[in-house]
């Protein structure tokens, strides 16, 4: 399903998943500074509840949209890389997890147990 050699931007921020092409182009180039049109990108959106996806791109004739939607659970959404971005941009690996509900997160750290 993902083209080889694709970037991949995921944008953070939750969106009304009833929007549509023209809407999610439009968050391409506010949000991302890019121009869905422009192809060799897909760009992930997520609703407020994180039990739903959709993804645009272009694929040289047209854009397309992928939307997936849980049965159960919700989807990990990556966490951003500095404080306040709005956006991340993911490998294909981490696209596939992502797809099929494998944490993205970086694993958190406990701290020690003192054995005194």
């Amino acid at each position: 399903m993902i083209p080889a050699g694709v970037e991949i931007f995921v944008g953070l921020e939750p969106i009304d998943l009833r929007w549509g092409f023209d809407r999610l182009a439009g968050l391409v180039e506010d949000r991302l500074g890019r121009v869905a049109r422009g192809g060799g990108a897909l760009y992930v959106f997520f609703g407020k509840r994180k039990t739903a996806m959709k993804i645009l791109f272009f694929d040289g004739t047209g854009l397309c949209l992928y939307y997936k939607r849980l049965d159960r659970g919700t989807f990990r959404i990556p966490e951003a890389l500095e404080e306040g971005g709005t956006s991340r941009v993911l490998e294909e690996r981490e696209l596939d997890d992502l797809l099929h509900g494998i944490d993205l997160s970086p694993p958190r750290r406990r701290p020690r147990r003192s054995l005194h």
